[in-house]
């Protein structure tokens, strides 16, 4: 039988509700989740792995780094066909694109989580967990690079969104198709994201300070030249259109560059991709040609990329090659 090691490390699947607290806090390890979703045990052999119990929003590079490092020991076992991560929804976006461009494995590698606590009437942890399971399982997943698997769907990493606060249905691909659906219990692979870029090694530690900035109607360079005393190691400014920022935003970035911090360009749109089609003061053209990467991921995974790729090392030539939009590489 295939065997799955699932890594649990918190979030609403592990939740209920405390009446002191006055909301929902983390409080089921993954014997108690499992207990929940009995039809996992049907589906594959199972090794249960408890990392901790922490809030999605509360993880740091740092522990993103620990998460994948468990999952990369597990990943290289002959025995293991893959892995499951569970944890919160809030960040899914960024911590599954982590593990895509972490993980350097064929195996299937899942992200999944839940909407609902635990005692909710429409629990939706178990259902997940089980299709998780299932997706990293299939033979067809191989290959395809770190998945999301909630409601039904598995969506690449390097695409997913969380178009919706409380929806079941709120992961959706920024672009293109969903990897695959789960149907009355069988994997039906709808596409595949192939090539796909990964980091040459598993940084030996963290680098935090990577901030985001959004370019928004009126905004000129303050809020970047805010954080200029914390000589941060990179920036990425999310702007407006296909790149196009105030004047003064590109000013006060092109200040940090000169003194060391790496400048990453992306678009704040919903879809689409950054591209220096304006040469007025500010556009995406004259950010281009100030010296700033351009990249093909939105602005939380651009961040992502950038921080990981300085823990690893990556010259500016490696970065560019990392962070640049797909049809590029």
């Amino acid at each position: 039988m295939t065997r799955i090691a699932i890594v649990f490390t918190g979030g609403t699947i592990s939740m209920r509700p405390d009446a002191a607290a006055g909301g929902n806090i983390p409080v089921l390890d993954g014997a108690a989740i499992l207990a929940r979703a009995p039809e996992v045990a049907t589906i594959a052999d199972i090794e249960a792995i408890d990392w901790g119990m922490v809030p999605a929003s509360h993880l740091r590079f740092a522990q993103i780094l620990s998460i994948a490092r468990v999952a990369d020991d597990q990943l290289r076992r002959p025995d293991i066909d893959g892995v499951v991560v569970v944890q919160g929804t809030d960040s899914i976006e960024e911590t599954s694109f982590a593990y895509y461009l972490l993980l350097a494995t064929d195996k299937p590698v899942v992200i999944t989580g839940a909407m609902r606590d635990s005692v909710a009437p429409d629990y939706d942890g178990s259902r997940n967990l089980a299709d998780a399971v299932r997706c990293a399982a299939a033979p067809e997943m191989r290959g395809n690079g770190a998945l999301v698997v909630m409601g039904r769907f598995a969506i690449s990493a390097d695409v997913v969104v969380k178009r919706d606060t409380t929806a079941l249905d709120t992961f959706q691909a920024r672009e293109g198709l969903p990897i695959a659906r789960v149907v009355d219990g069988a994997v039906v692979q709808v596409s595949q994201r192939s090539p796909r870029r990964v980091l040459p090694r598993i940084p030996d530690a963290a680098v935090e300070d990577v901030y985001l900035v959004t370019a928004v109607a009126g905004m000129d360079g303050s809020l970047v030249r805010g954080i200029a005393p914390l000589r941060p190691r990179g920036l990425v400014v999310a702007a407006t259109g296909t790149g196009n920022t105030h004047p003064d935003v590109l000013a006060a970035a092109l200040e940090l560059a000169a003194d060391g911090t790496t400048v990453v360009l992306t678009t704040r749109c919903a879809t689409g991709e950054v591209a220096p089609l304006y040469a007025f003061p500010g556009g995406g053209a004259t950010w281009q040609r100030a010296g700033a990467i351009l990249s093909g991921f939105d602005g939380p995974k651009s961040r992502v990329a950038l921080a990981l790729g300085l823990a690893a090392g990556l010259d500016r030539t490696a970065l560019s090659a990392l962070l640049a939009p797909r049809d590029a590489s």
